[in-house]
């Protein structure tokens, strides 16, 4: 079962489905600022009808109709040159650019790229041209496509970050939730098989018998105590790591089989850390028990402890399939697994123990296909 997969589904349709959405209004928008700006050019075209009209006009000319259409010209940038492109007026204008020769000139360069002029024809075949800009309503909505995407990228970021917060909660909610009961639903059997245990030593059995039996039962109290403590927060004392690790190593090296080959490498120098040995020996055991099924059983497994000023670096290494590089982060999401079988729970829980519970780090190291994957992690020493 592969539920990153369905969570990766989910979030691209939206992602996708959202980005349509943005298209499709960018899209309209540009048709209604095209219209608008054809809108303006047929207005400026009549405002230079009219003021070629006025320029023709005489003494019997009723010009009021005119008047009106070049008055109607409150919003729109407008320069009117002669044949050699010599400013002759300006209209809506700032004071200060109509007041300044040289930032009038540089205006109406700014205004040759914004628009193609319109030619008007004035008496005795003169023809002077109007340059024009975009008006004030134009030049917003220009921008307003911009403002649109930043607003729409935001508000996708704000959901994006919802949805997976949501499900994180989700499903740290429900796998506190299983671990809990699995550790109470194991403590009622655990309790019959100790008394049971006390029984058989009256009845004087094998003590060999009992002894292993008693080790089981106490592996079964660690296991209990372990998915006890998972939504809670553990108690961490000061462990020295060698030890603890060791402990573990060996743990697991006594009940894996004769064909992998283990090797552990510690330093001589003690070195302590604040830790919780449970779920710590939880997590080395999770790691080698991935290694041991991506070597199918047979292969080599190295653990070896280093450390610097501050950390302490525990490295769990195998001779297995390995990891691409772009599944590297991947790996330690809930849900995620490679096998037919399994619910990709075990690097997860790594993650969760190491790096909420510790406070450390825990990452794919080095990784080669069909050579070994190594595993590091690191935590703060004291």
């Amino acid at each position: 079962m592969n539920f990153s997969s369905e969570r990766d589904l989910a979030r691209w349709f939206i992602i996708i489905s959202s980005l349509l959405i943005v298209g499709l209004i960018l899209w309209n928008t540009s048709i209604f600022f095209e219209r608008l700006k054809n809108d303006e050019r047929d207005k400026m075209k009549i405002w230079s009808s009219a003021q070629a009209f006025l320029d023709k006009a005489d003494d019997n000319t009723d010009i009021e109709l005119t008047l009106k259409i070049l008055n109607s010209n409150t919003s729109i940038p407008t320069i009117w040159v002669d044949e050699n492109e010599n400013i002759i007026d300006g209209l809506n204008l700032t004071i200060e650019t109509r007041n300044n020769p040289e930032k009038l000139q540089q205006y109406f360069e700014d205004l040759k790229q914004e628009n193609e002029p319109i030619e008007m024809v004035l008496g005795e075949n003169r023809v002077h041209k109007i340059y024009y800009g975009d008006s004030p309503l134009l030049t917003k909505i220009k921008y307003y496509p911009i403002g649109l995407m930043l607003i729409i990228f935001l508000f996708i970021g704000v959901v994006y970050f919802f949805y997976t917060t949501t499900k994180s909660s989700e499903q740290n909610k429900l796998w506190a939730g299983m671990a809990k009961e699995t550790a109470h639903q194991i403590g009622t059997p655990l309790s019959s098989l100790i008394g049971w245990t006390e029984i058989l030593k009256e009845e004087n059995v094998n003590k060999d018998y009992i002894s292993e039996i008693e080790k089981d039962i106490e592996r079964l109290r660690t296991i209990t105590e372990r998915f006890s403590k998972i939504g809670s927060a553990p108690i961490l004392s000061k462990t020295e790591i060698n030890k603890a690790t060791k402990e573990s190593y060996t743990y697991i090296k006594n009940r894996s089989s004769d064909l992998i080959e283990f090797q552990i490498k510690t330093p001589h120098t003690p070195i302590f850390v604040h830790l919780n040995e449970s779920l710590y020996s939880w997590t080395i055991e999770n790691l080698v028990k991935n290694a041991i099924d991506a070597m199918r059983g047979k292969g080599k497994i190295s653990i070896e402890i280093k450390q610097d000023l501050h950390w302490v670096y525990i490295y769990i290494k195998d001779t297995g399939k390995g990891i691409p590089k772009s599944k590297f982060r991947q790996v330690f999401e809930p849900g995620y697994t490679s096998k037919k079988r399994g619910w990709g729970l075990g690097l997860s829980l790594a993650r969760r123990i190491i790096e909420q519970y510790h406070s450390g780090r825990i990452r794919v190291f080095q990784s080669e296909v069909n050579k070994g994957t190594s595993f590091q992690i690191a935590l703060r020493k004291i």
